[in-house]
């Protein structure tokens, strides 16, 4: 069974930076891709960023130019950069990894953008 856990999420003004990561419990080679989720009260989960297990990555035109993902040392580990936040980031990140058509989701972590 794949385990994800999320950490640094937490509250930040506009324009300011987060940091969060994501361990597997496994080897994330293993995932076809991993990344970042995020569900905002009222809306449907949409894609941040992901990484594919050739490196290759994709982000939600939103935050393109503002949030880089990679693989942060350890081989089970996935971050996500983000700076120059906006209240409209403002959501509960989830980090999800596939393999073929099956997900996997952590618990979710907090952001929320505010002054």
């Amino acid at each position: 069974q794949v385990q994800l856990v999320e950490s640094g999420g937490g509250l930040v003004e506009p324009g300011g930076s987060l940091r969060l990561s994501c361990t597997a419990s496994t080897n994330i080679f293993g995932f076809n891709d991993m990344g970042w989720y995020r569900q905002a009260p009222g809306e449907q989960r949409e894609l941040v960023a992901i990484i594919n297990v050739g490196g290759v990555t994709t982000y939600a035109d939103s935050v393109k130019g503002r949030f880089t993902i990679f693989r942060d040392g350890p081989e089970n580990t996935v971050a996500l950069q983000m700076l120059a936040l906006k209240p409209e980031d403002t959501a509960i990140y989830y980090c999800g990894a596939r393999i073929l058509r099956t997900y996997y989701w952590g618990p979710g972590t907090q952001v929320t953008v505010s002054s």
